[in-house]
């Protein structure tokens, strides 16, 4: 199972004129589920001071699957769909926690920064350690049909 790596219920400030959750704040609430993933592999507050690293979201594609009210409790759970020494491809499920329903999907591109430079570096040791076991918890994992998907209208 994937870990759940954010929580929250939709507060009266994300709700549009048409009482459902804004699409701004779906891409909000993954973001702080990107950072529960960064808590997960050790790049928490005390990880990011000892290692001076971050991460920064590169590209994201969000998919809205379906509408969601005010006061609705939701998880995001986190799948790592694939690394390398600086950059995680992520998964990011936005589930009902009544029902497990999925009601949005986002995927992800994630860079490691050193935040003395503003650039990418490779993570530290124990970081892509983390990153590494991670990877192999979730390989024999499905992949949702949203993941790599692109935008287009059909040739007319």
């Amino acid at each position: 199972m994937l870990p759940v790596t954010y929580k929250t219920a939709v507060q009266p400030a994300w709700v549009d004129y048409n009482g459902h959750l804004r699409d701004a704040y779906y891409l909000l609430i993954c973001s702080f589920a990107s950072d529960g993933l960064m808590d997960l592999i050790g790049l928490d507050e005390a990880g990011r001071a000892r290692t001076g690293h971050t991460l920064y979201t590169l590209e994201c594609h969000l998919n809205f699957l379906a509408e969601v009210k005010l006061g609705v409790e939701l998880r995001v759970r986190t799948q790592l769909l694939g690394h390398d020494h600086k950059r995680l491809h992520i998964h990011h499920l936005v589930e009902r926690c009544e029902d497990g329903r999925v009601v949005a999907e986002s995927e992800q591109m994630l860079m490691n920064v050193d935040t003395a430079t503003g650039r990418s570096a490779a993570f530290h040791e124990q970081i892509a350690g983390r990153v590494t076991e991670l990877a192999g918890a979730q390989q024999e994992l499905p992949r949702s049909a949203c993941v790599g998907r692109l935008i287009g209208l059909p040739a007319s």
